[in-house]
């Protein structure tokens, strides 16, 4: 017994000194970069160009029929009255109807160009919430010190920022060595089927290959993560996969006074209750991995210690990260049940019923890994189970942290906001960015404008705004992002 207690405490001791010399050696990954002198800017310019482009409601509808034409004919004669000098300067293509394609043309043509991407779309705004924003949706008013309206964040910012910083090298006579490609799709928010793809497709078949592909995704979040009280720039090297599944139960119709022992109904709500209690495993692997290395060595001791011994805390680390909705989202691939249809009449027993569940699937996983899972849980024969093919879309390839394109968007981000902490991040929704990954293996997701965790729900929700002045500081970021990569 002695002996034994010898040895458990020698073996503690050897993995308590492993512990403390990895803890001790986890340095910081924060590239070296010396501040830039602050860009003059008009910020109230700024902010105005932007409130004129949340008025118009260029809304994205699930039923294709309800596109309004007229307000994106109107927001497009907006951004080329808003902007003649870049308009002047760039060529303009239209693809598709409404996607817009503008190319910067760089002097030499043996280097790859960088691609920037933004939307123009914007979702709808609940019917019946109006009243609950503090400024309407589509007044683009300026007000306490933010630009509010749909768009803001959510995509109208990234876009006319883009603008505005090109519009600005443009009018100090910048020319560029390297080749720049502006990429505004239309239809984002239904998926950028018929905007981004296309354009992409069109770039395709001008064998264009970017060094660089830059879209929304990540951002220049304060509060987001305990122990970190710096602005920390969480930029996207990769999103999750897409895919909703339909459950069909069969079972015997008829009068409600005379249930058989199964129902239609019964079968689906056992499968959905299954599906939610034995969902797809946690893991820590690829951008989340990623993300643990370049913020560890910035935390207080305590989880710098558990972020640099995953291979022994990573259990207790998945279960504190993964207890917030968040962070559940970056940790496995997402069971969410999202519709049910089923019945008639409150006396008659339907034959059928039918449920659709979305997932949303980790890097690393697959559609296939995702039906076996389904079928496994499910585990029912009387229950179809199959992928609605329109909604397929597997998760990104991962892009290097340690290719230049990486390195490059952090320095900048550094040069512009000294004392930001940057680190790779999980998108765990879906962005146009997934059309181009066949012409780049560098795609990266990062909008520059500082949000704070309340921002977070007015994302396609109520009251949705960007600060003045950090609408401001995004544009610096494009500004020397641009400088840094093509001029």
């Amino acid at each position: 017994m002695k002996k034994s207690l010898v040895a458990l405490l020698v073996v503690l001791l050897v993995l308590a000194a492993v512990a403390l010399e990895r803890t001790f050696t986890f340095r910081s990954r924060q590239p070296q970069a010396a501040p830039v002198a602050v860009e003059p800017l008009d910020t109230a310019a700024l902010a105005q160009r932007l409130a004129g482009a949340l008025r118009f409601k260029t809304i994205s509808y699930q039923d294709s029929s309800q596109f309004d034409a007229r307000e994106f004919d109107a927001f497009q004669r907006y951004l080329r009255a808003t902007f003649p000098r870049l308009h002047a300067a760039l060529k303009l293509e239209q693809v598709n109807g409404y996607g817009l394609l503008y190319e910067w043309t760089g002097s030499d043509p043996n280097r790859q160009p960088i691609v920037l991407l933004a939307h123009q779309d914007v979702v709808p705004v609940e019917p019946g919430t109006e009243s609950r924003w503090t400024e309407p949706p589509f007044e683009g008013k300026i007000a306490g010190g933010y630009v509010w309206g749909r768009g803001a964040l959510d995509d109208k910012g990234s876009l006319v920022g883009i603008l505005e910083a090109v519009d600005h090298l443009v009018a100090a006579g910048a020319k560029p060595r390297r080749t720049v490609y502006l990429a505004f799709g239309y239809d984002e928010e239904v998926g950028g089927r018929r905007g981004a793809a296309r354009i992409a497709e069109l770039l395709a078949s001008r064998n264009v290959h970017p060094e660089l592909v830059l879209d929304e995704g990540g951002g220049l979040a304060t509060g987001f993560i305990p122990g970190i009280a710096a602005p920390v720039a969480l930029v996207g090297i990769a999103e999750k996969g897409y895919v909703t599944v339909e459950l069909t139960a069969q079972a015997e119709g008829g009068h409600s006074s005379m249930p058989p022992k199964e129902t239609a109904v019964g079968m689906l709500a056992a499968a959905l209750t299954r599906l939610e209690h034995d969902q797809m495993p946690r893991a820590i692997r690829g951008p989340t991995a990623d993300m643990f290395d370049y913020i560890g060595p910035e935390m207080p001791f305590g989880p710098r210690l558990v972020m640099a011994n995953r291979w022994l805390l990573g259990g207790i680390l998945a279960a504190q990260f993964g207890a917030t909705p968040y962070g559940n989202a970056m940790l496995r691939t997402t069971t969410a049940p999202t519709v049910l249809q089923a019945g008639v009449k409150e006396n008659v027993l339907p034959s059928s019923a039918r449920a659709l569940v979305n997932f949303r699937i980790l890097p690393g996983d697959s559609l296939g890994s995702v039906l076996e899972h389904v079928r496994t849980v499910v585990d029912n024969a009387r229950i179809g189970v199959r992928a609605l093919e329109e909604t397929v879309s597997n998760p990104s390839e991962v892009t290097s942290v340690d290719a230049p394109p990486f390195q490059l968007l952090a320095r900048t981000v550094r040069q512009v906001d000294p004392g930001t902490v940057v680190t790779p991040w999980l998108v765990v929704g879906a962005t146009d960015s997934r059309h181009y990954a066949r012409l780049t293996h560098n795609v990266l997701r990062f909008a520059g404008a500082a949000i704070g965790k309340d921002d977070l729900h007015r994302v396609h929700g109520t009251d949705e705004r960007v600060g003045v002045q950090a609408y401001a500081d995004a544009v610096r970021i494009y500004l020397q992002l641009l400088k840094n990569a093509a001029l």
